[in-house]
């Protein structure tokens, strides 16, 4: 065996080793947000039910997550990821998601009043039964289905930015 074809098979066993032996959690992780600030990521877990009332998550993870019937009520998660979640029936109320990628999320019968949606990224998700008077949807990306059918219920003034929903969603 020559000496290039050893180093290219230990290289490709060192990384597989490596890679394999990486523990996976189904519970919350922590990630590291800045020198010493810890954020709880929630991939592919199960939070339904749970309270994060008034917590401070921005730029944690939630992806692929089940977080139905959750209490995220006033809670900072701007700039973090909620890719492929559902969050059917939870209380989102004042919240921040400023800066989420949120594509494909189920928004359903979600409660969006006053929160903060802008620049959030929402291509794929569902808002189908949700309340969002005083939300501000500013430059948010959404399919143009929910936004059309967004406008149809949209009122209200954030009382944090001071926008109408109708306006930032562009209604007519």
């Amino acid at each position: 065996m020559n000496p290039f074809s050893f180093l290219k098979y230990f290289l490709c066993v060192f990384f597989s080793f490596l890679i394999l032996s990486a523990p996976v959690f189904a519970g919350a992780n922590v990630a590291v947000k800045g020198e010493g600030d810890e954020v709880p990521s929630y991939v592919r877990s199960n939070i339904t039910g749970f309270d994060f009332h008034g917590e401070d998550l921005h730029l944690s993870s939630i992806a692929g997550a089940v977080a139905r019937d959750a209490d995220f009520s006033e809670v900072d998660l701007h700039g973090t990821t909620l890719t492929l979640s559902d969050l059917k029936g939870s209380n989102l109320n004042g919240i921040n998601l400023t800066d989420t990628l949120s594509d494909r999320v189920n928004f359903q019968k979600t409660d969006l009043r006053n929160s903060i949606l802008v620049n959030m990224i929402a291509s794929g998700s569902s808002f189908a039964g949700a309340q969002i008077e005083g939300a501000d949807f500013s430059y948010a990306i959404l399919d143009s289905e929910d936004q059309r059918n967004l406008c149809k219920i949209a009122e209200g003034v954030n009382p944090t930015t001071g926008v109408s929903t109708r306006e930032s969603l562009e209604c007519n």
